[in-house]
């Protein structure tokens, strides 16, 4: 029986024989540009990616002090690619992850928090390494059904569960069209709230750690 990251790896591999050298020309927008963030806030800073998959999410980013990115098939990426990527690869489970109370500035999670094997783990992990001040860049599908790949269906709502000990800076609904995640949210279509069509969301979230550690 095939597991989720057979599902997952089965997945990055078409994607590879489609494409060649997998892109990762995108992500800068997003880690910048769409959340109100200049490229040189991010000078010095330490950079998480949770489930960052094999493009080189964070090869943008060579003013960081370490830019990681955390996935249960990271040495597997290694093998189609990433092991020419500037940034580190890590491989393990968002529920229980390698790294030191408030290690991290910035601690981001694009089209992943729906992949994880369990959701409450990972929001307190997720509390335990970002530093106070730091910040949590979210980008997730919602309201979907679950599939092989994405387990895990939840709401709009799911901003509630990271408040406190985080604070929401800003929040966008969007909807979710033909193209994936990336172009929809570039598309800058407002969710309609008032169509209950069983659809995808795109969730997108900045939170600010509180004070405290």
């Amino acid at each position: 029986m095939k597991t989720k990251t057979d599902y997952e790896f089965a997945y990055w591999t078409k994607r590879k024989s489609i494409e060649g050298m997998l892109k990762n020309g995108h992500y800068e927008h997003f880690y910048t540009t769409h959340f109100d963030l200049k490229k040189n806030y991010y000078n010095n800073k330490k950079i998480l990616d949770i489930g960052c998959g094999p493009r080189g999410s964070l090869e943008w980013a060579e003013m960081a002090d370490q830019r990681i990115g955390i996935d249960p098939l990271a040495d597997a990426y290694l093998k189609i690619g990433a092991v020419h990527h500037g940034m580190q690869y890590i491989a393990g489970r968002s529920e229980d992850m390698p790294f030191s109370k408030n290690y991290f500035d910035v601690v981001c999670s694009f089209n992943s928090l729906d992949h994880v094997d369990d959701l409450e783990k990972t929001i307190h992990e997720i509390f335990r390494i970002i530093k106070p001040g730091g910040l949590l860049l979210l980008l997730t599908d919602v309201n979907h059904k679950p599939t092989h790949c994405e387990p895990i269906s939840f709401s709009f709502d799911i901003v509630k569960k990271f408040m406190p000990p985080l604070t929401l800076l800003k929040l966008n609904h969007y909807e979710k069209k033909a193209g994936g995640m990336y172009e929809s949210i570039l598309a800058n279509i407002a969710y309609d709230h008032h169509d209950k069509t069983d659809r995808y969301g795109i969730l997108s979230a900045k939170f600010m750690r509180n004070g405290e550690n």
